[in-house]
């Protein structure tokens, strides 16, 4: 409860409190540059990253392996994203730590080790012999995109 109320109470009056002091030094039409700019460079920021992720995640399946740390560092990239994007110096200095791959790596290694990561068994029997399917539960089907045809 006290992180909702820090974080609908006490974080828009500290980005309001830090936008009018940096305002009143630089300027209005400065500060509004700077929290633009800074949205920018971390959008170009979180698309290499973001990318060099999703290429490690996908390697990873094609090993055969599960990629944990991968869909942990998505999603710590997705709410780094969404920081950059706010308007605000606090909320920006949030985003861009999550963005630093050391800073971004020690906070995934915190969450996985609270996390139990079970993969998959290897064989669709053993899969669906502990799901309870049966053989007869399975229909094997095709399908198409009609449209796909059309183009």
């Amino acid at each position: 409860m006290r992180i909702l109320f820090l974080l609908f109470i006490v974080m828009p009056v500290l980005e309001m409190w830090l936008l009018i002091t940096v305002g009143s030094q630089i300027g209005a039409l400065a500060t509004i540059g700077l929290v633009l700019l800074t949205a920018v460079v971390g959008a170009g920021l979180l698309r290499e990253q973001g990318v060099a992720t999703l290429w490690r995640g996908q390697r990873k399946l094609q090993e055969g392996q599960l990629p944990a740390q991968e869909i942990v560092e998505g999603i710590v990239l997705a709410v780094s994203g969404a920081l950059l994007l706010t308007p605000g110096f606090f909320t920006d200095a949030v985003g861009f730590a999550g963005l630093i791959p050391p800073v971004r790596a020690l906070f995934v290694r915190t969450v996985l080790s609270k996390m139990v990561v079970a993969p998959m068994p290897r064989g669709s029997a053993d899969f669906n012999h502990q799901q309870g399917i049966q053989d007869a539960d399975i229909i094997e089907g095709e399908a198409w995109d009609e449209n796909k045809d059309r183009d």
